[in-house]
């Protein structure tokens, strides 16, 4: 049975991808802080302050003991967050921390996970974001580093030396994802215009088990109009 780790599977995109690899008959490990009830397994990420070295080490420890020593065909990072704020802002500062942890922390984590469980021609996806790919984020600067950084990251793992075999290392950039937290926040938006949370799971899901192939170290940018989704 193919088995594949989603960080951050108890988001509403993380949920999506988890039902998805489960319709398709995987073993779904979730990383989060929850559990995710449709996973086989749940990775509970405690909510108290730690190092990034502790909360990693933990992590990874974790899933080698629920793959019981098999590899994963896939590692999938979705944590993240959205923050705003530029630097005249008064939570310019605690927004940054947070973004930084929740994009760039996981991230590296994920990366982490990877060296140790994911198989040698396993999937090991990120997300960034596409305004962090276009140039500066004024309003919302410590999001737009954070997306940048993980950016960064998966083309440094897509390199010789990077201490991961895999040759399909990619990240993945969504404009607006359609979610029913953004969908709260923006009700007047033009919802043709973001990406279903679907689409990104099977995007997903036919890259983890190799239907369609993806380039190393590319950043796939997912631009959604007139509700029509091209992946570039």
């Amino acid at each position: 049975m193919p088995s594949v780790v989603v960080y951050g599977g108890c988001g509403a995109l993380g949920k999506s991808i988890v039902k998805l690899f489960k319709k398709h008959a995987w073993k779904v490990v979730s990383i989060d802080f929850s559990i995710n009830p449709d996973a086989d397994d749940s990775v509970v990420v405690p909510d108290h302050p730690q190092t990034l070295n502790d909360q990693g080490t933990r992590i990874s420890a974790d899933i080698g003991d629920l793959l019981s020593g098999s590899k994963a065909d896939a590692v999938l990072c979705v944590a993240g967050g959205w923050q705003g704020g530029n630097a005249a802002s008064s939570s310019f500062l605690s927004n940054a921390e947070l973004s930084l942890k929740q994009s760039v922390n996981t991230s590296l984590i994920a990366a982490h996970i990877a060296a140790h469980h994911l198989k040698p021609s396993g999937l090991l996806a990120l997300t960034g974001a596409v305004p962090a790919q276009q140039g500066g984020t004024p309003g919302m600067i410590g999001y737009g580093m954070a997306k940048a950084a993980v950016h960064h990251l998966v083309a440094s793992l897509a390199m010789d030396g990077s201490g991961i075999p895999s040759p399909r290392i990619v990240g993945i950039l969504p404009q607006t994802l359609d979610t029913p937290g953004n969908r709260s926040a923006m009700p007047k938006a033009d919802f043709s215009s973001w990406t279903p949370l679907d689409t990104v799971a099977e995007l997903l899901y036919n890259w983890a088990s190799d239907c369609d192939a993806c380039e190393n170290g590319h950043l796939y940018t997912l631009i959604t109009k007139n509700s029509v989704t091209s992946v570039e």
